[in-house]
């Protein structure tokens, strides 16, 4: 039975998945086969031997140390594209309340409750203080474009926006996706010189880190609005706290809010709500599951974060899972101590992502523990599981 160890609240609609006599569920476990997560910051956390593989609820991971995890043979997986739609709609309604000073103008009629019968006359006195543009017709800069930016760009379309989108490693399946009215920027500094509002939509790591800056915002219109709903880091607060008081940008609209950013007015500070929908927890549960599954019952990897994508359908008795360092001559090795156990394969498949490489053998019959031993002490590799498939029932994808 496999035990796998909750580290927030995860939607039951994922956890229903799995299979009552083939898996146990709970928040606590001492030796875990694998750990579902969804905020838990894990990256002082100390990973039992146990976890073969951990699963992210969502398509971020920097609170998983993804490094550490890769050296010893767990597989992180996440879920992209299952929030998008959550998210994109938080986008759109970004982009509503950055143009119209809705909150501004909110605020101010909640301030006026106690004039009685002066409220109308108030409103209609003051009103023009919230006046603001329609995004109808105006120039939208995507940069990134995932599933997020994908349907966010689409979206902006379908608004009547022009929309430019900048992404050097658009997937074609994403490209597919993507409609034809979306214009393509060179250059990210094409995009931020045309744009008047500017959406992010990429990962945060070392070469992302503060892309925007003050260098950017220099080459920016003056009266630009700026949307971050993918990561904090992304935008560097103190150079765009400047841009505002200088009136380049002219909204600032977040979903990762930070101390130093509160006292700002044009800054919309939004709690972190990007995929705080009921939707989103359950799509994102059920794809985190069903990838947990698949990884545990077959050996399969789909939206792995550090190993690579490597399916095969079932055609041997016994399947063998091999995880190794991306070094030459590694896949003679493991045939060879196969080949001098007399084991016959039915079929293979080798895969590498990085520093890191991946195998899926399906063999006939049985493979003998001193087979595996030997598996296991070649230099290189990481891992070795022995699987035997035809046990579990099919799985739906």
């Amino acid at each position: 039975m496999f035990k796998i160890q909750t580290l927030n609240k995860i939607s039951p609609k994922g956890l229903e998945i799995f299979p009552r006599d083939l898996y146990e569920v709970a928040s606590e476990f001492t030796h875990p086969d694998a750990i579902l997560v969804r905020s838990a910051d894990m990256n002082q956390m100390e990973i039992p031997p146990s976890v073969l593989a951990i699963a992210r609820a969502g398509a971020g991971v920097n609170n998983i140390p993804v490094e550490r995890c890769t050296e010893r043979g767990i597989v992180v997986f996440n879920t992209p594209g299952a929030n998008a739609n959550s998210v994109k709609e938080l986008v759109i309604a970004g982009l509503l309340i950055a143009s119209r000073k809705i909150i501004r103008a909110v605020e101010w009629v909640r301030s006026i409750a106690d004039e009685g019968d002066r409220v109308s006359e108030l409103v209609e006195k003051e009103k023009s203080r919230f006046t603001g543009p329609e995004i109808k017709g105006k120039k939208l800069g995507v940069i990134g474009l995932g599933s997020i930016g994908v349907m966010v760009a689409n979206a902006a379309v379908a608004l009547e926006m022009e929309v430019i989108g900048y992404d050097p490693y658009i997937s074609v399946e994403a490209a597919w996706g993507l409609s034809s009215k979306v214009q393509r920027a060179e250059t990210l500094e094409k995009l931020i010189r045309e744009a008047d509002y500017i959406t992010l939509h990429v990962p945060l790591n070392d070469d992302t880190r503060g892309m925007l800056n003050y260098e950017k915002f220099r080459m920016m219109k003056r009266g630009v609005k700026i949307l971050n709903f993918a990561r904090g880091g992304l935008v560097n607060n103190r150079d765009i706290l400047k841009a505002i008081e200088e009136g380049i940008v002219d909204r600032y609209v977040t979903d990762f809010p930070e101390a130093d950013l509160l006292q700002c007015e044009n800054v919309i500070p939004i709690p972190h709500l990007g995929a705080s929908t009921p939707e989103a927890e359950e799509n994102c549960a059920i794809m985190a599951v069903q990838q947990l599954r698949d990884f545990l019952e077959r050996g399969n990897i789909r939206n792995s974060v550090n190993f690579p994508t490597c399916q095969l359908d079932i055609s041997g008795d016994t399947r063998i899972l091999i995880a190794n360092r991306n070094i030459p001559d590694m896949v003679r090795q493991i045939t060879g101590v196969l080949g001098s156990a007399h084991i016959n394969i039915s079929d293979m498949i080798n895969k590498h992502k990085g520093n890191i490489a991946y195998n899926i053998i399906d063999v006939d019959g049985d493979i003998p523990s001193e087979a595996t031993e030997q598996l296991s002490q070649i230099e290189g590799v990481i891992m070795v599981r022995v699987l035997r498939p035809k046990e579990f029932s099919p799985l739906d994808r």
